[in-house]
This record gives C-alpha cells, sequence and structure tokens, in this order.
C-alpha cells in the first residue's frame, strides 16, 4: 500500500544481514502513502532502518510537514545508503536530489539553529520540511532522534545516531508537484465525513484542548505515572506539572501538521530576565507533549515547570530522545543514591527535583564527558550491564520504557511490541479498559488482543494516517477513503494485508538477532502495584511463551 509496508519491503531487499547499524551497510527508508496529502490527519511520514539502539528492526514516525512535502515531490520513498566522506546534506527538490556539503554547519550545537541556516540556504519556501541532526546524532547517542520543523522528531530507536554515523546532517525536502484525484465528487464525500469526525468528535477533542498532556491527572490518580524511575506510580508533583497547569499558565499556541484540522502541537512559552536590565525578558518557546512530561518530569521528581520546560528544550536543541534520555537519568539518579555510581561518574549530583543538575548531565552525556557517559550514550540496556544496578533500570528489548504503568498489557507491549513503542499495540489502553471491567484476561488473550491491535495500525502506518485518528479511520473507512483513489480493498483484504506486515516486521526483526523468549524483564516492574495490583511474573512469562509460539508459527 505505502509507508511502513512499502518501507519494511525496500529495506527487507535493501539492509545487509548482520550489518552494523552505525556501518555504511545500514540503509534508512522515508516512505509516505496513498492518503498523504490528501486526506485530514494523514500527515506521518514513516522512517524504517536498523536500530543503533536495539541491534534489529528500527521504525520511527513523524509530522510536520514533512510527508505533505515528500508527496509532492512525487516520490513515495527514499532510500539512503552507503556513507559519505565528508559531511553532508541532501536537498530533495521536486524531481530533483542534489548532495550539498555541510560541513559548515557540521558541529553546530543547535537543532534550531541549523534549521535557521538551511531556511536560509536552500530555495522552495512554502512547503518545504527540513530534517536534521544535533550534536547527539553526530556523537552518534544511540538514541539521538532527527528533528523536523523545529517540534516535531523522529523519535526513539536512534535514528539521529544513523544519520551521524553516514555524515549527514539533514535532509531539505521541497514539493511542488500536484497531487491528482479521479473520482473527485466521491473523494469530497468522504474527505468531508473525516473532516467532521476530525473536527467535531470526542475522539480528538482531548488532542486539541491539551495535548496528550491531559494523560498526567488521570494517570496519576489511578496510581499508574511512573516517578522517580518508577519507585512509585502517584507523583506529589503531578498537579504542578499537568496538561492544566501548564495551559493555563505557559500555553503560546497550538499549531498543527499539514493537512490536519486537529492542532495537537502544544508550545509552551518560558519568560527569563535577562539580568541587570529591568522589563527585558528572552522568551523560549517549547513543544511539549505526556511522554517528555513524564521522562523529564515525574520521573526525574521535577515539579517546577520551567524548569521541566528548560530542561526539555535543551534535549530538543541537542537531539536526543526525551524518553530515553529522561528514563536513564532516572536510573543514574538511583544508582548515584544506591552507591552504584560514584559522583566521578556522573559529575554533577543527581538529586530528584533538580532540574539544573538534570541539563547539565545532558551536556555531558551528548559529549559523551567520560566513560559514564559514552556509556549510557550507548543505551540504558547497555550501561546497567556496566555499571551493575540492571534490577531497576527500566530497558525492554533495549528500549527504555513509555510513561505508563497501567498493567501487564502495556510491559507486553514493550516487550513484544515491533518498535518496542508503547504505540505498537496500545497495551496500556487494554489495561485501562480491562480496569473498568475490573478483570484481568488470560494472558493469551491479553496477548491475542495486542497483535490483533497491532495488525490494525499497520495500515494506519501504511496509509499513512496519525494514530491520534486511530478511532475515525476503523477499516471501513480506510477502504472508502482508498476507494475515491481507485484503490480496491476489502475490510478482510485490508486487515490481511495488516497481518502480514506485522509478520514481515517480526521475521525482519528475528533476522537481526530479536528473542522474544531472552528478553529481559526488569525486576522492578513486579514491585510497585499498578492500578491491577502487582504484577504477577507467572502471567507475564506464559505470556511470552504463548506470544513466540504465535509469532514462529505466523500467527
Amino acid at each position: 500500500m505505502g509507508g511502513t509496508g512499502v518501507a519494511v519491503q525496500l529495506i527487507e531487499e535493501e539492509l545487509k544481514e548482520g550489518c552494523d547499524p552505525l556501518g555504511p551497510d545500514n540503509v534508512i527508508v522515508f516512505a509516505v502513502g496513498p492518503l498523504n496529502g490528501l486526506y485530514p490527519m494523514a500527515s506521518k511520514v514513516v522512517a524504517v532502518f536498523k536500530s543503533p539502539l536495539t541491534g534489529n528492526y528500527g521504525e520511527s514516525h513523524c509530522g510536520g510537514r514533512t510527508a505533505a512535502a515528500l508527496k509532492q515531490t512525487g516520490f513515495g520513498a527514499v532510500v539512503i545508503k552507503g556513507k559519505s566522506d565528508i559531511p553532508v546534506y541532501i536537498s530533495i527538490n521536486g524531481k530533483k536530489c542534489y548532495f550539498r556539503d555541510a560541513s559548515v554547519i557540521w558541529g553546530i550545537r543547535s537543532t534550531a539553529t541549523v534549521g535557521r541556516i538551511l531556511r536560509e540556504a536552500e530555495h522552495g519556501a512554502g512547503l518545504r520540511s527540513i530534517l536534521r541532526i544535533g550534536r547527539a546524532g553526530e556523537k552518534l547517542v544511540r538514541f539521538a532522534c532527527v528533528v523536523s520543523e523545529t517540534y516535531r522528531h523522529f523519535g526513539r530507536l536512534g535514528l539521529g545516531a544513523v544519520f551521524g554515523s553516514k555524515n549527514l546532517k539533514a535532509i531539505v525536502i521541497s514539493g511542488r508537484g500536484r497531487i491528482l484525484v479521479e473520482d473527485k465528487r466521491r473523494f469530497r464525500e468522504i474527505y468531508d465525513e473525516i473532516y467532521k469526525k476530525a473536527v467535531f468528535s470526542e475522539a480528538t477533542k482531548k488532542y486539541h484542548e491539551l495535548g496528550t498532556s491531559a494523560n498526567v491527572r488521570p494517570l496519576n490518580f489511578i496510581n499508574a505515572l511512573p516517578t522517580m524511575n518508577l519507585k512509585d506510580g502517584k507523583f506529589d508533583g503531578a498537579e504542578d506539572i499537568s496538561g492544566e497547569t501548564i495551559a493555563l499558565s505557559r500555553l503560546a499556541r497550538r499549531i498543527s501538521c499539514s493537512l490536519c484540522p486537529v492542532a495537537c502541537i502544544h508550545i509552551a512559552a518560558i519568560r527569563e530576565p535577562y539580568p541587570e536590565e529591568p522589563y527585558f525578558y528572552k522568551t523560549t518557546f517549547v513543544s511539549y507533549d505526556y511522554e517528555p512530561i513524564y521522562a523529564l518530569g515525574s520521573m526525574l521528581g521535577i515539579r517546577n515547570i520551567d524548569g521541566l520546560l528548560s530542561l526539555l528544550h535543551e534535549v530538543d536543541n541537542l537531539g536526543v530522545d526525551s524518553i530515553s534520555t529522561g528514563v536513564s537519568l532516572a536510573w543514574a539518579t538511583e544508582a548515584l543514591e544506591k552507591g552504584i555510581l560514584r559522583k566521578d561518574d556522573t559529575i554533577v549530583e543527581l538529586k530528584w527535583g533538580d532540574y539544573k543538575s538534570y541539563i547539565q548531565s545532558v551536556k555531558y552525556l551528548v559529549e559523551r564527558k567520560n566513560p559514564f557517559y559514552d556509556a549510557l550514550a550507548n543505551g540504558l540496556e547497555y550501561a546497567s550491564s556496566i555499571y551493575g544496578g540492571r534490577e531497576f533500570a527500566l530497558s525492554f528489548g533495549g528500549v527504555e520504557m513509555s510513561g505508563y504503568h497501567t498493567g501487564p498489557g502495556i510491559h507486553l507491549t514493550h516487550l513484544t511490541g515491533a518498535r518496542h513503542h508503547h504505540c505498537d499495540s496500545a497495551g496500556y489502553s487494554f489495561d485501562q479498559l480491562y480496569l473498568k471491567e475490573k478483570r484481568l484476561p488470560s494472558p493469551e488473550s491479553l496477548v491475542d488482543s495486542l497483535i490483533k491491535e497491532e495488525s490494525f495500525r499497520q495500515i494506519l502506518s501504511s496509509s499513512v494516517v496519525c494514530y491520534f485518528g486511530r478511532e475515525i479511520y476503523k477499516l471501513d473507512t480506510v477502504s472508502r477513503a482508498l476507494s475515491a483513489l481507485r484503490i480496491n480493498y476489502t475490510t478482510d483484504g485490508l486487515e490481511e494485508l495488516g497481518r502480514k506486515i506485522y509478520m514481515k516486521k517480526m521475521k525482519l526483526k528475528m533476522r537481526e538477532g530479536f528473542d522474544i523468549k531472552k528478553a529481559r524483564i526488569p525486576e522492578r516492574i513486579y514491585e510497585v502495584p499498578t492500578p491491577h495490583g502487582y504484577i504477577n511474573s507467572e502471567y507475564m512469562e506464559r505470556a511470552i511463551s504463548y506470544f513466540a509460539r504465535k509469532i514462529t508459527e505466523g500467527y
């Protein structure tokens, strides 16, 4: 179809089996789908690569203008191979592609500054997208991200490090082409139907009003907000950093990805007075979402809004994934408390809630300041294997955990999801559903639900539709949206396609060394109660065994 489906096929064909993720044989694929540039909320582009963080399949999604810009070039996918001898950036301008010398921007600390320089250097203002890495990608931090349009990211799994390993600083995409629709009347009918649902339904209201930061209060209420390296599921400073509090006191504006009417991107403003200059302020704009608030807020015990936003701004500027950074520093803080680490390792005294020390430690992490930070830049799984404290190192399959401690479902998603990402099979939503029903299903039944959900999401990520539109873009709606483009799939056909794409991902993961039976489960998740009570280790073991059997048999 496109998107993830095409990207997985291309990387299977192009990626050398067993290659070094930071070597020249790694491959990056960007892909868009048939709905991009046409329908509301069809605003994502998919990147697929071999992850330097996990050593196997990597996939990341990003909004902003990238999908629409790429679609209007006329290309359905871009494949990047090899390594440049010098720093370069790629300019895709209409149907032409150029490799430009990036030596002058290599080493620039701020991703925002790189974006400003490229905006002036490249033609094509309007529908143009600029993807770039920061210092973290250049230093090959294995959870470095790629920043798009300042406020959106290809986060998780280390795409930024893969860029850096190829001496690729940025990609500029300028599209000018038209996207033609054959059945205009049918298209307009379906477009209007989806648009009305996107604007007026309850399914998207939360995303517009508060964004995902609306999750802070309810998760804290049910004791599912990971706090101070998951020592607890409740944070006494949650109200101070909740979406409601930030919106009331710091919200500057809402912005939207191209062709999306929801406007879920929330931008906060920090006003800092200039010393010695009364009534003069520096204003910094920072985008915020639930996951960064969890990882850099509750997970580090930070309750000061400006401190949290300042830390998030530093993380964005340097181009590291906010979740992996926060979870890694939370482990380091507890390891320091327990005497596993020394101050000589961390250099600064890491203390819960002390955002200034965390800002400094992020800089040390990105620069790989000493042997400890060099190890941490390779991921929490690696650092904890060297220094100890693995029992409270919250890493699953090599990926640092997301912001939910809702029950067994979310941690099974962390373990079994193709990306080890909370959006893969949405275990957190099943946990909360079962909480309302006051029951937990059998491990086998839960795994079946997770696999079915992840298979469905392959259709969204192949279309490519934002997951925030999952309640709008059911299979029937996707089928009808495609029919106006003369692409014909029944709902059964889409369901089967989703299953095939999902299985292709899992086979690729296993080809590159993933083995669910060897996955490490951090002991900490058994020590802190969820809304369902304590997680049962036997329940998890049964679920993993059943999952392994299902995948081996071909689902």
